[in-house]
């Protein structure tokens, strides 16, 4: 990671503003006619420039699980991806359900981080669904906590759902919700239920169990005039009711996972618990409405639900293998696959979709900025042509559970530059 506080990077493609040089002093960006000819250089010929990625669901595991992953590992994973800032996800040990837990995370991030960490607080308190924690306290914090989920568990009680969304109206906050009714889909569920679930021997997750979480979610958020955000959809019944609510202007926002806008239930059929993951991999009919989705602006952002596991937490029956798969360094990659390839995004929308609208959502006035003199200096240099066979042992992650071990996809991030330092780079700069 390069400490420099001044960088030139001469001739990047900025999309839609043709080739220019970036200069950046202090952690912003200036007029590239004031870079002394000392100044350290990138040649960016033949790179698009993209403001820095951001993620909004990450789980960084630290404190209580740093067998799996630090904060530190972690976000130099979120750094080779080309991410600038990510959201933690509070489901560690302890929970981040108090102002303590969350600035102990963000102080953790500031002190380590290749990437900002921006701390997610739980809904309930212990993640368990029937208490409110402290929302506000967290949110009056120095960690100024604006997105609340108790992700890996469904705020599954109506009644709590409504109160925090009351709660959080008053300072701007957002509550993102894994939707996962627990009646229709236990803890045990697994597998997309259908021939395959039924075949395979292995609880089954209808999509139905997802889809009527978001539906009374919308309802609670048009009630409230507070906003939802749906964690990691995975059906298209789940899209076609945020169509519905779009279309009644309800404040509701939601993501998709590069997994889900790649791998298919097929995966599942050789019981490997690297393909095990929370909800789970559908059909292909869904994976191509989502990837419509996230075109049209339905679904409004990529976030990688980046899960990492210790082998003896992944190595068991499928059933009984922990849930999530790592996401932060293919993300990009993929999108680049399954949306530029084929036309349904292009550079701008890549951009929107992994930058712009994950700020906007999480409050992040600092991240998903323009390139452009007096914003701060975060961006991804992108390499449009490179690829290269994912090598799950070559991970700055400290776990393996890497379901694009073994694929030849996009290779795309040739550097990453968080607040004017270089935190990625994968060639020696010029």
């Amino acid at each position: 990671m390069s400490g420099v506080s001044e960088l030139l990077i001469v001739g990047a493609d900025l999309v839609g503003a043709g080739r220019a040089d970036l200069y950046v002093r202090d952690g912003v960006f200036a007029d590239p006619a004031e870079a002394g000819s000392d100044v350290e250089r990138i040649d960016a010929d033949g790179l698009i420039a993209l403001p820095g990625l951001v993620d909004l669901h990450t789980h960084l595991r630290e404190p209580g699980r740093e067998d799996a992953e630090t904060i530190a590992t972690g976000t130099q994973a979120a750094a080779r991806g080309g991410f600038t800032a990510v959201l933690a996800m509070a489901n560690t040990t302890p929970v981040t359900d108090t102002a303590e837990a969350a600035e102990h995370v963000w102080a953790v991030g500031r002190r380590e981080g290749s990437a900002e960490v921006v701390p997610v607080g739980a809904v309930s308190k212990g993640l368990a669904g029937a208490e409110l924690a402290e929302l506000g306290l967290m949110a009056r914090s120095a960690a100024g906590v604006r997105v609340f989920s108790d992700d890996g568990r469904c705020v599954s009680d109506a009644r709590l759902m409504r109160r925090a969304l009351e709660y959080v109206r008053a300072f701007g906050g957002v509550i993102a919700q894994h939707a996962q009714d627990p009646r229709l889909a236990g803890s045990d569920a697994c597998c997309h239920e259908g021939e395959l679930s039924g075949k395979l021997g292995l609880p089954g997750w209808p999509p139905a169990a997802e889809a009527t979480i978001v539906a009374r979610d919308a309802e609670l958020a048009k009630l409230t005039g507070s906003r939802v955000h749906v964690c990691h959809v995975s059906t298209a019944e789940t899209v076609d009711v945020l169509r519905w609510a779009h279309k009644r202007g309800i404040p509701i926002s939601a993501e998709v996972t590069p997994h889900h806008l790649m791998l298919t239930t097929s995966e599942v059929v050789g019981y490997d618990p690297t393909y095990k993951v929370n909800p789970p991999l559908r059909p292909d009919e869904h994976v191509t409405v989502l990837r419509e989705a996230l075109a049209d602006g339905t679904i409004a952002a990529v976030g990688t639900d980046h899960a990492p596991h210790a082998r003896h937490d992944k190595e068991h029956a499928f059933v009984d293998a922990a849930p999530g798969m790592l996401g932060l360094e293919a993300a990009l990659a993929v999108v680049i696959e399954t949306m530029v390839k084929p036309g349904l995004l292009d550079w701008a929308g890549v951009a929107e979709r992994m930058s712009y609208e994950p700020a906007r959502i999480a409050r992040l006035a600092h991240q998903g900025r323009p390139l452009r003199i007096g914003e701060p200096a975060n961006l991804v240099l992108v390499d449009p042509s490179a690829r290269a066979v994912v090598d799950r042992n070559a991970s700055a992650s400290l776990s393996r559970n890497n379901p694009w071990h073994g694929r030849d996809l996009p290779d795309p991030v040739a550097a990453t530059v968080w607040r004017g330092r270089v935190t990625y780079s994968r060639e020696p700069k010029g």
